[in-house]
């Protein structure tokens, strides 16, 4: 457990951050492909200029080659004060020639080194036989030697290429290519850095933005990350979930006021109505009665009080699947169910399209809020309640209405019959607890719907929810 403790408690490798590794990557990259271009083109380039000296000298000793096959010289014909000796003088190239014995009959400029073989090709009787030197030191540099013989024994004649100062060039440019790859490797790598910086600025900005959230559980904070790319994007969608995350935090801490507010009133009576139980033995057999009544009404109250704000927080979090859902058949099951359970009348009309997509469940409550709500206020009437459900077009929107005979709704509460616990004046007396058309504002707006109340020509009152013609929302 020590040892364990130990490792546990020894400080972590810092990670790289990602505009490190960014510029990390980005110069090595860079790097990987210099020298790979730097390192072909030096190879291609120094064989080029190997190949061209190569063939330059090549021609030239066959040119001499010919000419003392083709023609009988001797060695003077080949001194440096003979006239023509320019054609087997070319540039960067030095000639000796050797007497029929092998000595040096004219130097060279520096002079050659001659050996045994040099001595033999002098004293040969064919003319153009060759020994070939690749590799001799003279002083400080290096040639490539080539000795012809005359023919008949009359000498031969050294032709020399210095190909030391080649090899010099070549390793001038090679340094050169070196030094180019480091400047464009170390540009690369500040270039990719400054690229990084510039990318990853409003990432840094983001992720300040949620460290304060995390830390402060302040929800309305301003993101300020512009521009139209990924990360644009990104803190566009991060600011909008800030404020869906702030509005639903309201929502919550509004529905825990408003609940504990509503839930005063029934709790107080009931302590209210427990305290007289304790005299009960002492009250007339009637106001025990009116008491257990009483009982039994604010139970059932306080108990439909609970179920709603459960329902009211189910449907904003609700997992039902979305599905295809007929409006009309949905309407047709509510009202069989509150025809049982009230007795009153109650007809569907339908019309046009009223297939949709949505959760039928939520759907099944919101039609249930409303037609319970139609009979409630309208208690004690005689007209049927109707239900109608149209839709237009088979992708467009379905709307549902629920139309009674009851007292109406004032100009005043149409714009919040649908907040949560609001009653009006005329309402206040009749049970309820103000949550049924606040659900069917959830279930509406989930759907990508809105919901919506009108007085009814003639009296009443229409109340009812659009459904979107999409998925619905979540």
């Amino acid at each position: 457990m020590g040892r364990l403790a130990r490792l546990w408690a020894r400080p972590r490798p810092r990670l790289l951050s990602l505009r490190t590794t960014f510029a990390v990557s980005f110069a090595a990259v860079t790097a990987a492909v210099t020298v790979l271009v730097g390192v072909l083109s030096y190879s291609a380039a120094a064989r080029l200029v190997r190949v061209d000296q190569e063939s330059v000298f090549d021609q030239v000793v066959q040119d001499l080659r010919d000419e003392v096959s083709q023609h009988r010289m001797a060695p003077e014909d080949f001194s440096s004060s003979a006239p023509g000796h320019d054609l087997v003088r070319p540039a960067r190239t030095d000639v000796q020639v050797l007497g029929p014995t092998g000595a040096v009959a004219d130097p060279g400029r520096p002079g050659l080194p001659v050996v045994s073989g040099d001595r033999r090709i002098a004293v040969a009787g064919p003319a153009g036989r060759m020994v070939l030197h690749k590799e001799v030191s003279v002083g400080s540099d290096v040639y490539r030697v080539a000795t012809v013989s005359l023919g008949g024994g009359r000498g031969a004649v050294q032709v020399a290429q210095e190909f030391s100062d080649t090899e010099d060039l070549l390793r001038a440019l090679q340094q050169r290519t070196f030094l180019l790859m480091v400047a464009v490797v170390v540009g690369a790598g500040l270039f990719g850095w400054w690229l990084a910086r510039r990318i990853t600025r409003r990432l840094v900005i983001l992720t300040s933005a949620a460290e304060d959230v995390a830390r402060t559980r302040r929800l309305g904070i301003e993101v300020p990350v512009t521009g139209y790319d990924e990360v644009g994007r990104l803190g566009r969608a991060f600011d909008r979930m800030l404020g869906r995350l702030a509005q639903s935090e309201e929502d919550q801490r509004r529905l825990v006021q408003d609940a504990g507010h509503e839930l005063r009133t029934p709790l107080t009576s009931l302590r209210t109505n427990i305290s007289l139980l304790r005299r009960i033995d002492e009250l007339p057999p009637a106001t025990r009665e009116d008491l257990v009544a009483d009982l039994t009404q604010e139970a059932r109250e306080l108990t439909d009080l609970v179920n709603e704000l459960v329902d009211l927080a189910a449907g904003q979090s609700d997992n039902e699947p979305p599905q295809r859902v007929d409006l009309a058949d949905l309407a047709e099951e509510v009202a069989g169910l509150a025809r049982r359970r009230t007795g009153r009348e109650i007809v569907v009309h339908a019309k046009g399209s009223t297939v949709t997509d949505g959760r039928p469940g939520m759907l099944q409550r919101a039609l249930s809020n409303l037609v319970e709500n139609a009979v409630k206020f309208d208690r004690d009437g005689t007209a049927p309640i109707e239900i109608s459900v149209s839709g237009f077009t088979v992708a467009g929107p379905v709307r549902v209405e629920v139309l009674d005979r009851g007292p109406g709704i004032a100009e005043a509460d149409l714009v919040r019959v649908f907040d949560r616990f609001y009653r009006a004046a005329d309402a206040r007396s009749l049970p309820g607890s103000g949550l049924g058309l606040s659900i069917v504002r959830e279930v509406a707006l989930s759907h990508g719907g809105a919901p919506f109340a009108f007085p009814r020509e003639g009296g009443g009152a229409g109340i009812g929810f659009s459904v979107g013609g999409g998925a619905a929302g979540g």
